[in-house]
């Protein structure tokens, strides 16, 4: 049986996260005091009491689901289950780096700060915006795409799970792509409440400053394969990482090939690392009978017996 770990991306967040996770495991701890002396802001209090409007800014929240995953994957280290490949989705795939030992903590930290930052930035100087396209094909995702390409920025921005495909791209481009959506037999077609077009040509402007920040920071050879957002295949070679990092900033995240891909490969216990179970409903709708634990708080921690 091997073991898969998965990691959130924006949106698992909560206010009250990693708060049982600090005052019952000294390695939580040890994890979020090491991230509020990296960030020179008290992350901890915006985790634990939030409030929840701080909590959702881009720059906030991309640190604290990284340090909780982060915390939380120490955990399982500690008890000796360990991964032996790894995925995050969007942001986390850092966390995912960590676990493979391509990334150091401190450095992951750095650089999801620094993308945090950059990619609100983008969203503020190039506004977009994204939708949740429910019920439709790839084929006709791309073809409202197609039909669009010409009045503004659009493309597929998550392919999640069968039916489920998020869009980005401009404000205006957005909103009627939701209407010939609804047109074309999506059973729900919603713009998403976000601070910018992820994942679309709108965050080139984040890309020159993560690139700065990417060549600056040690990346190695991951110790297990990484299934990449971009290319949805194992990776493990430190300069394909840094590439396919710098890339997903415009490129669709790949997720439902990414878990088929994993299974096809053998992967056939998961588990979500980090805050929230938004992967482990994802892995439901891609393969019901490959399950996905969560785990994020104490009782899902202690459920979990020793060795993998």
């Amino acid at each position: 049986m091997k073991t898969a770990f998965i990691f959130p991306g924006q949106a698992s967040q909560y206010v009250g996260m990693g708060k049982d996770l600090y005052e019952n495991y000294p390695e939580a701890k040890a994890v979020f005091n090491t991230a509020n002396d990296i960030l020179g802001f008290d992350l901890k209090s915006v985790c634990f009491e939030g409030p929840e409007e701080e909590l959702k800014q881009t720059y906030i929240t991309q640190p604290a689901i990284f340090v909780h995953s982060v915390a939380v994957y120490r955990l399982l280290e500690k008890k000796n289950i360990l991964p032996a490949g790894v995925a995050g989705h969007s942001l986390g795939e850092y966390s995912a780096l960590v676990a493979a030992d391509a990334l150091q903590f401190e450095d992951g930290l750095k650089l999801v700060q620094k993308r945090g930052k950059l990619m609100y930035q983008a969203g503020k100087e190039k506004p977009g915006t994204m939708a949740a396209l429910i019920g439709l094909s790839p084929e006709k995702v791309y073809a409202i795409c197609d039909q669009l390409k010409n009045e503004g920025v659009i493309q597929p921005a998550n392919f999640n799970s069968p039916g489920q495909i998020a869009i980005s791209g401009d404000v205006a481009t957005i909103h009627t792509a939701i209407e010939l959506a609804k047109k074309a037999g999506a059973k729900k077609a919603v713009e998403l409440v976000v601070s910018g077009a992820f994942h679309s040509p709108l965050m080139e402007d984040a890309q020159s400053g993560l690139k700065e920040a990417l060549d600056e920071i040690d990346i190695k050879d991951a110790r297990v394969p990484l299934y990449s957002n971009v290319e949805a295949k194992p990776v493990q070679d430190a300069n394909r990482i840094r590439d396919l990092l710098y890339r997903q900033l415009t490129h669709p995240v790949r997720w439902q090939e990414i878990i088929e891909n994993m299974i096809g490969d053998g992967f056939s216990d998961f588990y979500e690392v980090g805050p929230g179970k938004v992967l482990r409903g994802l892995q439901k709708r891609i393969n019901r009978e490959i399950p996905c634990t969560e785990v994020g708080k104490v009782e899902q921690i202690e459920k979990l017996g020793e060795g993998a």
